[in-house]
């Protein structure tokens, strides 16, 4: 067993990767575009360099099989996503798909043939971004992708389908990219934590428990708008000082609830004069829990302290599901087998739970899952100073290839 791998060649790659970038600051990589396409030639080029025989997929999700002893076997797949948020990071998603490849090449390099093939996969689209329509590859994959996904637009009105055509993709085959669930031994996915946990314990790398379930929501508080000099206090309907309450409202109650975790990220006040009364406020509710009843406890104690706080004050509130995912745990087997490598590495056995998705939520639906998260500095994420060492990217790709190895030999 290899005892050590090449850093230097991972930070190399992870730097010219966000080079494929259409913004100046941080790394902007949008699914099927000239960026994104740059990236997969370069991805093309380091799995091959390792070993692996490179194909894309239906929905142009890049895939590097590594063979086994027995061909036939179940395969393991290793991956994370290739797109990016606006002005991200260089390492979220970036550093899985680096990782991986970087596990195959270490074992090409030392003669290691495992029983199981092993295929590190980069997904054309995780974030969205470009399209507002998470998970795309990785759903293409499971198998629960739609048409209608494929009709979801940008914002210069360019459809998914069209996206594809305009790179020379047959939008018509994206069915062809679901994998039978026979064929697949297991998902792994190293990702940097995003949060500040691994950092605050001084920790390399820990073990993902689970993926917190999420539920969002756009609401609309309706009042009356009026002249600010006239109308007194006590005869107004505001409905920003009523979108107040709620929001204290809304982390009053989350912090009644183990695990949940409730952000009101985005607000609109119309008509937006200073000197007019707000009458009429839209946001955005954000709700996560690993556990989805405790979620679902929380926001219907949300849902009523809203009209409660609504019908005292003369106002009117409008709320909308927009999305909603269950959590997902991640299969005891696969977090067991990541803690054992963590103790033998000197690390302590942490689990963690991702409040963020990723697309081992998706590849949950027919496979077993594990995921290794990455210390990064400070817990920032989704921005230009997003960050991993190499010593914990290092420490980190050891773990994810000795977790590989006990699945697959």
């Amino acid at each position: 067993m290899p005892t050590r791998m090449n850093a230097e060649r991972m930070i190399d790659r992870i730097e010219k990767l966000a080079q494929c970038s259409r913004s100046v600051r941080g790394v902007t990589r949008l699914a099927f575009t000239k960026e994104s396409e740059q990236a997969n030639h370069l991805v093309d080029g380091w799995m091959k360099e390792a070993g692996m025989k490179v194909r894309r997929d239906a929905l142009n999700n890049i895939i590097g099989r590594y063979e086994g002893m027995d061909p036939d076997a179940p395969v393991l797949l290793i991956g994370s996503h290739l797109d990016s948020v606006a002005e991200a990071g260089k390492y979220d998603g970036i550093l899985g798909v680096i990782a991986g490849i970087e596990v195959v090449h270490a074992m090409h390099e030392n003669g290691i043939v495992t029983k199981n093939p092993i295929e590190v996969i980069g997904f054309c689209d995780e974030e969205g971004t470009r399209f507002h329509t998470t998970l795309l590859g990785s759903r293409a994959i499971v198998g629960s992708l739609s048409e209608e996904d494929l009709e979801a637009r940008d914002h210069e009105g360019v459809t998914v389908a069209e996206a594809m055509q305009a790179i020379g993709m047959n939008p018509d085959q994206y069915g062809r990219a679901a994998r039978d669930p026979q064929s697949i031994l297991g998902y792994l996915e190293l990702h940097i934590e995003q949060g500040p946990v691994l950092w605050e314990k001084g920790q390399s790398c820990g073990a993902v428990a689970g993926i917190a379930g999420q539920s969002r929501f756009e609401f609309k508080v309706e009042g009356q708008a009026g002249h600010a000099g006239t109308v007194p206090l006590s005869m107004r309907r505001d409905a920003l000082v009523g979108a107040a309450e709620m929001i204290q409202a809304v982390e009053r109650i989350a912090l009644e609830y183990e695990s949940v975790v409730a952000t009101v990220g985005k607000l609109a006040v119309l008509p937006g004069a200073s000197n007019v009364i707000p009458g009429v406020v839209e946001g955005t509710l954000d709700v996560r829990s690993l556990h989805d009843e405790t979620k679902r406890n929380a926001l219907l104690a949300i849902i009523e302290e809203f009209h409660r706080i609504a019908h005292r004050r003369g106002l009117v509130c409008h709320i909308r599901r927009v999305m909603d995912s269950p959590a997902v745990v991640c299969t005891s087997q696969y977090v067991q087998t990541i803690e054992t490598v963590l103790a033998q590495r000197g690390m302590k056995p942490l689990r963690l739970v991702s409040g963020a998705g990723h697309d081992a939520m998706a590849l949950a639906l027919i496979t077993d899952i594990g995921m290794i998260f990455v210390r990064c500095k400070e817990g920032v994420s989704h921005h230009p100073d997003e960050y991993a060492s190499p010593e914990d990217i290092l420490e980190s790709a050891t773990v994810l290839m000795n977790v590989a190895l006990r699945l697959t030999t």
